[in-house]
């Protein structure tokens, strides 16, 4: 198992940075959905999360963003790609 696999074994919190619309169509059970576009204005939110947690979307283009952004505030997060495949984690 790889070290985002473990944190999603572990709980993690998992964190959508997918727009609502697509979120409300399809998202991972007990993750939190933070847009892409919201992610500066909502640092304090993040900085709360129990670190490390895993950022996820579609595809893991807008989570690589979001992710190379939080751990340049110093925020512990890791890409974990499309989300779902990180429902297909949970599932194994």
């Amino acid at each position: 198992m790889n070290e985002i696999q473990d944190l999603i074994k572990s709980g993690a919190t998992i964190v959508d940075v997918r727009s609502r619309e697509e979120f409300e169509q399809g998202h991972v059970t007990s993750s939190l959905n933070i847009p892409l576009n919201e992610v500066v204005a909502r640092i304090d939110e993040f900085k709360s999360i129990q670190q490390p947690f895993l950022v996820c979307c579609l595809s893991g283009g807008r989570s690589e963003q979001a992710t190379e952004y939080l751990q340049s505030m110093e925020i512990k997060c890791l890409n974990a790609g499309g989300w779902q495949q990180v429902q297909g984690w949970l599932s194994d």
